[in-house]
């Protein structure tokens, strides 16, 4: 609220009278923003983007003043505060805004957005902060290319600091208007910011996949044979007995298939050995032929239980999603990615959050899906459209796990054109495929007739996915291509004229590559490439 319209308010749900003394057991309660309706007439207090933002006398909601965001195709306007806030603790962010697509939030946490208003809206955002949470960050934006947007009269309401002596006031205490109820809300589009889990990765990892099943072409590699410039090593593949069975099985590449191929015990000892080196190796499931429909609760509980048999049998770290194919797509009029209803989307998630659950914290969860599943929802989204049903099928699994999630690597190849942030169609075969698909993945992105938004990811949760070489799948470029989208990508620079939408990445968690097996078929010319440059980022 804007000075003088609000008093200081005093929480009174924990108060005592006692012998004429009130004790407060609470905090304070007020605005604890700093200028909430900019009536200073700049934007004093809060970190704003966005050329010609700033504090205007028109249109205003009260007071003054307002501000004024000026959202443009690479910029969406996005005002920033920082707050000191206390754990276990509920808070209420609200405010009033006008114009297209305007969001306001927690980094990290709640948010809530208007697909436009001509007149001023008021947003609400209740939200409780977790333990030993100590300060937040709240936000306002814009969408890219919408135009102006207008926001006055935010407010931060809960506890502030806790007094240290009783105040002395018989009166009972004021109370605060009732904030209204929340409307449904929308992810946030900023990327998180909140902390990334302990896992034991490297900040720049080197990941890839071992034909553990099969040989394609390229030749076995035993696992004690992988140097250690590979810190994330993906068993291909678990596959299912059948396609809606949920049954996962992990079968090695037999002999007469894989010459060189080592024992079971070997094998074992091998992951092991890995593992004692810092490295972590996760069962994929999926692939190219291993169709999985979780389109039953019993198929979802038989894929939770035999994942976990592989995952106990071979002394794994954790998991990889590899769905491709018919393995997932929306029925008609599933156009909720917070809430989605087709089952094998919901199956999915109710899976992979109890295999989560039941390993605790360290499980390494990651997600290998092809742009058609993710970024693809930017223009087509499978329940709503009257196209492929599989359009952006990834984005509510990715959207519910993503608390959970270690890293997503979007194959950035055997893909078609894709539409990017910058509205323009974006193909194989340069540095700019890789920078526009990566950086939607960090700005987040409009859902195709939804009217929803897909949230940001962290930058640590990112990395690219390429092809090792030239056999290994259509889209493959020379190893300096991919370290110059990288570069653009984490420190800005060499990003030809491609406008970063979600900002720099100097977390930027690395490259994903398929495969071990090809690399090593080129002589590790990836390897050689990739891990010193890797290597070399901040």
């Amino acid at each position: 609220m804007k000075p003088m319209k609000r008093a200081a308010l005093i929480l009174g749900a924990a108060a005592l009278l006692v012998t004429g003394l009130f004790v407060a057991t609470n905090a304070y309660a007020a605005n604890l923003l700093v200028n909430p309706g900019f009536e200073s007439g700049n934007l004093s207090g809060w970190s704003c983007t966005g050329s010609g933002s700033g504090a205007v006398t028109t249109p205003v909601h009260s007071g003054s003043y307002a501000l004024n965001g000026n959202a443009t195709t690479s910029d969406t306007a996005q005002c920033t505060q920082t707050v000191t806030v206390q754990p276990n603790t509920a808070y209420t962010l609200s405010g009033w805004v006008r114009g297209s697509y305007v969001y306001i939030g927690v980094t990290g946490g709640a948010s809530t957005w208007t697909p436009g208003a001509s007149t001023y809206t008021k947003l609400s955002v209740p939200f409780t902060t977790t333990a030993g949470q100590t300060s937040i960050q709240v936000y306002l934006h814009g969408w890219y290319g919408t135009g102006a947007y207008q926001a006055d009269d935010i407010a931060l309401d809960g506890p502030g600091t806790t007094p240290t002596t009783p105040i002395s006031t018989p009166a009972s205490p004021s109370r605060s208007p009732a904030t209204s109820p929340s409307p449904s809300r929308s992810p946030s589009t900023s990327p998180s910011t909140s902390q990334p889990p302990v896992t034991g990765l490297p900040k720049h990892a080197l990941i890839g996949y071992m034909h553990a099943s099969f040989a394609n072409g390229s030749g076995y590699v035993r696992m004690a044979d992988i140097p250690a410039a590979w810190d994330v090593i993906d068993l291909a593949f678990g596959e299912p007995t059948s396609v809606t069975s949920g049954d996962i099985r992990f079968n090695r590449c037999p002999a007469a298939e894989c010459a060189g191929v080592e024992s079971d015990a070997e094998f074992l000892a091998a992951i092991k050995a890995k593992q004692a080196q810092g490295k972590k190796v996760l069962i994929s499931i999926g692939g190219q032929n291993g169709q999985v429909q979780l389109t039953t609760t019993a198929a979802r509980d038989t894929f939770v239980n035999s994942v976990s048999a592989i995952i106990d049998r071979w002394g794994l770290d954790g998991l990889d999603i590899d769905f491709e194919g018919h393995s997932l797509y929306l029925n008609p009029g599933d156009s909720d990615l917070r809430n989605p209803t087709t089952p094998v989307v919901v199956n999915l998630i109710s899976a992979l959050k109890s295999l989560k659950a039941r390993y605790g914290t360290r499980f390494v969860l990651t997600m290998a899906p092809e742009t058609f599943f993710v970024q693809l929802g930017y223009q087509f989204y499978g329940g709503t459209s009257a196209g492929d049903n599989r359009a952006g099928s990834y984005l509510p699994v990715i959207h519910a796990l993503r608390d959970s999630l270690t890293i997503l690597h979007v194959q950035d190849y055997n893909s078609g054109p894709i539409w990017g942030l910058d509205n323009q169609y974006h193909t194989m075969g340069g540095a700019d495929f890789h920078i526009a698909m990566t950086d939607m993945l960090k700005a987040g992105f409009p859902v195709a007739n939804t009217g929803q938004t897909f949230p940001g990811l962290r930058a640590d949760q990112i990395a690219i996915g390429v092809p090792a070489a030239v056999s290994a799948g259509n889209g493959y470029v020379a190893n300096a291509v991919v370290q110059s989208a990288a570069t653009c990508l984490v420190n800005g620079s060499g990003c030809g004229g491609y406008t970063l939408r979600g900002g720099t990445s100097p977390a930027l968690r690395g490259l994903m590559t398929w495969s071990i097996n090809w690399d090593r078929y080129y002589s590790w010319e990836f390897q050689n490439a990739q891990r010193p440059y890797l290597n070399s980022l901040p």
